[in-house]
């Protein structure tokens, strides 16, 4: 019993640390300029006020356009991203080819590249493509894979029974049947947590997006707030709330996607 409240206790107050600067934050994003200049910071909004989102939403610095672009931008590279990693994985996983360990093991390398030491050869190209300030200047470097997503998705692949895919194969079944059919299923666990990762990652990009990108007509979702911030540094109640308004979106996915994720950390960590 003692250990058990220990734990609990101890839970209890990571998770209030963990959750005390979002809650402040929505706090903050309901208070009007008067009352974060006239009470304490800890102090509840009397009375509530959405005059913030508001302005965020229907006024003069709405976020919706940055909103929109920061969904397309991720639905694309989700989509791209998730594709071809699933099918190197899968090359890398289950296929016999000359070099495969070894080129493998050099892209998995790459990990160990920090993101900014490409950032000026990789604007560079996109540059002298014509692609700088677009759409997909923006995608198309986080499109076709990730290591860490090949790496995950090819350790697990490696994992599922032999004796099921040579059923698939002596049942007719090609290499994109034997994916589609028996490999993507048993895979879901996975790929939600991949999903969750690769939105995540890509929703709060922040550094390459404001290199590629000048002035207002591609401005994702980050750049838009961190802007904000910029320009009504005084301002915190509005700051607050755009952040507020950032982060929601993530927070609805962990919701849907929760349940997948939990599988994904069990089945590994059994296997």
């Amino acid at each position: 019993m003692r250990r058990a409240v220990f734990t609990y206790l101890a839970l209890g107050v990571a998770a209030v640390l963990i959750l005390a600067p979002y809650l402040m934050s929505v706090q903050t994003s309901l208070k009007t300029p008067g009352q974060f200049a006239q009470r304490p910071p800890l102090a509840p909004p009397r009375p509530p006020t959405g005059a913030n989102y508001a302005e965020l939403l229907v006024g003069g610095h709405s976020l919706i356009p940055p909103l929109v672009i920061t969904v397309q931008v991720v639905l694309v590279v989700v989509i791209g991203q998730l594709t071809s990693s699933v099918l190197a994985a899968y090359a890398f996983a289950r296929l016999d080819f000359p070099g495969r360990d070894a080129i493998f093991r050099v892209y998995l390398a790459t990990l160990m590249v920090p993101a900014v030491a490409v950032l000026v050869p990789r604007f560079v190209l996109l540059g002298a493509a014509g692609l700088a300030d677009t759409f997909w200047g923006i995608v198309l470097p986080s499109m076709f894979g990730s290591p860490y997503a090949i790496f995950l998705l090819r350790q697990f692949f490696r994992a599922l029974p032999r004796e099921l895919l040579d059923a698939a194969r002596l049942d007719g079944a090609g290499h994109l049947r034997v994916l589609r059919h028996v490999v993507l299923p048993l895979s879901r666990p996975i790929l939600a947590t991949l999903l969750i990762i690769t939105v995540v990652t890509h929703w709060n990009d922040f550094l390459w997006p404001l290199v590629v990108t000048s002035g207002v007509r591609w401005q994702v979702l980050t750049v838009a707030v961190a802007a904000l911030q910029s320009q009504y540094n005084g301002d915190w109640t509005l700051v607050m709330a755009a952040t507020t308004l950032a982060t929601l979106p993530l927070l609805v996915l962990f919701v849907i996607f929760q349940k997948h994720l939990v599988r994904s950390i069990t089945v590994t960590g059994m296997r």
